[in-house]
């Protein structure tokens, strides 16, 4: 017998809501960088079907947040300064010119979805106290930076950048949750957003560059601070 529609599109779904369930735990340290991943523990755990894990866990290795070793099995990505400068690089150059697409190719509800995100983002509260107000305020950034590329209508690019912003999440949660940026990020956010429904691209691309470089340039000081002092 033919399995039924929904139970065809249910293992999809589950599938999904499993890459999101670690996905979490990646960005926010609770699976720690390099920590090998034990599949039937972790399935017990979560109490789903081996099938389902699997694809999972290959969708997080295609995103770069897990690694894998033929018979060796799958490990959290690891961090470190090399891969951080990697992917700051990237979207310092990547992520200024999809914003530039997006200027040319939005109109009036870009506009209206990008400013929404920018007011969402200057009223949720970054709290280092409090996790539950740090996933608000981390959701309503991931926001505020995809609104701003959405209409860059590429979507291979739309979707490395999230990747790339996924990475870059995972570093500032890990190593910048904690600790209190001295920089007005708000206003960083509001002069980038301001410019770009003004469609003044070069000035909004420059100053988003910037914003990538400066979020880069603490973490590699944090980071660097965090590392094992190498010893000859």
């Amino acid at each position: 017998m033919m399995p039924s529609k929904a139970a065809r599109s249910a293992k999809p779904t589950l599938a999904g809501q499993l890459t999101e369930t670690i996905r979490d735990q990646i960005l926010t340290g609770a699976l720690a960088p390099g920590e090998k991943i034990n599949l039937e523990k972790m399935r017990a755990s979560l109490e789903v079907s081996g099938s389902s894990l699997r694809e999972a866990v290959t969708r997080l290795v295609a995103d770069g947040l897990m690694t894998a070793e033929e018979q060796r099995g799958y490990n959290v990505a690891p961090v470190s300064l090399a891969n951080l400068a990697e992917v700051t690089l990237l979207r310092m150059r990547l992520e200024p010119l999809a914003l530039r697409l997006s200027i040319a190719n939005g109109g009036l509800e870009w506009e209206t979805a990008a400013m929404a995100a920018l007011y969402r983002l200057n009223n949720t509260e970054r709290r280092v106290d409090d996790a539950e107000a740090l996933e608000a305020w981390e959701a309503a950034h991931n926001a505020f930076h995809i609104a701003l590329i959405d209409r860059c209508d590429m979507p291979l690019l739309r979707q490395f950048l999230r990747t790339l912003m996924a990475m870059n999440d995972r570093y500032r949660r890990i190593f910048l949750e904690t600790k209190r940026d001295q920089r007005d990020v708000a206003e960083e956010h509001a002069t980038i957003a301001e410019a770009a429904v003004r469609h003044d691209a070069d000035k909004a691309a420059a100053l988003l560059e910037a914003h990538i470089e400066r979020t880069g340039a603490t973490l590699r000081k944090l980071l660097a601070d965090a590392l094992p002092v190498e010893t000859t």
